[in-house]
């Protein structure tokens, strides 16, 4: 048995080794051809391609603002930053300008005429008529008298540009400041005017006293304060514009 062993694998060893000769000249036979190389290159090459778009593909990422922590705020808005917001964005953190009363003191002074309003009652549309000869005009404005009668301040509701000074003979002197927010207001009955045609003004500035016009004359010093819209010069309720804190 032990020979017969021994005769076995004797027999068998000779396999092994042929199997690994087999097998290497199959690769020698293979790599003979004359087609593996050029695709094993075609392959590589396809591949190197494709690791190359892939990276940059994420190199080229876009990096939102949110990314970098960077947040604009209203004070970049047309500005030469270049996280400013651009093709007429607009901030979030704006805010508008609101309308202030025309004096200093609101608690100083009432509203002597109202303005004339369609839905209102009878008794206020009556008060809101003015006459003037024999001759009865809607009022499209209020008039602000001070409680003791004296003059005061008057202010511009609004910043803007002075784009009218005048002395009407009926409604006395006036002044007109368009604001970037396609609203006019008119100051009339004006003494000590303060402003010139053209001259910007900010909120609050005082533009001259209340005064007296032949228009309102039974309403003595007082300030007839008008606003209406750039686009079709309608008359707005201005009471309904005003900053309720003021």
């Amino acid at each position: 048995m032990n020979d017969q062993n021994k005769g076995f694998q004797k027999e068998e060893a000779p396999k092994t080794v042929q199997g690994a000769q087999s097998s290497t000249s199959a690769w020698k036979r293979l790599l003979a051809k004359k087609w593996v190389f050029p695709a094993t290159y075609v392959a590589a090459a396809a591949i190197i391609l494709t690791l190359m778009w892939v990276y940059q593909d994420a190199g080229t990422k876009t990096v939102s603002q949110e990314d970098l922590g960077i947040k604009v705020s209203s004070e970049d808005v047309g500005t030469d930053n270049p996280i400013a917001p651009k093709d007429g964005a607009v901030a979030v953190n704006a805010q508008a300008e609101t309308m202030q009363w025309p004096v200093k003191d609101r608690s100083l002074v009432e509203v002597g005429v109202p303005f004339y309003d369609t839905n209102a009652t009878n008794e206020v549309k009556q008060a809101a008529m003015i006459q003037y000869g024999d001759q009865l005009t809607p009022h499209t404005a209020i008039d602000l008298k001070a409680k003791d009668g004296a003059a005061f301040d008057v202010l511009a509701a609004l910043s803007g540009k002075v784009t009218a000074v005048e002395n009407n003979p009926v409604v006395g002197n006036l002044v007109e400041i368009t604001h970037s927010n396609g609203l006019i207001s008119v100051y009339q009955s004006l003494a000590d005017v303060k402003v010139t045609k053209g001259a910007e003004v900010k909120k609050g500035d005082v533009i001259a006293k209340a005064g007296r016009n032949d228009f309102e004359k039974e309403d003595g010093v007082h300030l007839h304060f008008e606003v209406r819209q750039v686009s079709d010069n309608a008359a707005v309720n201005p009471e309904t514009l005003l900053n309720a804190k003021q």
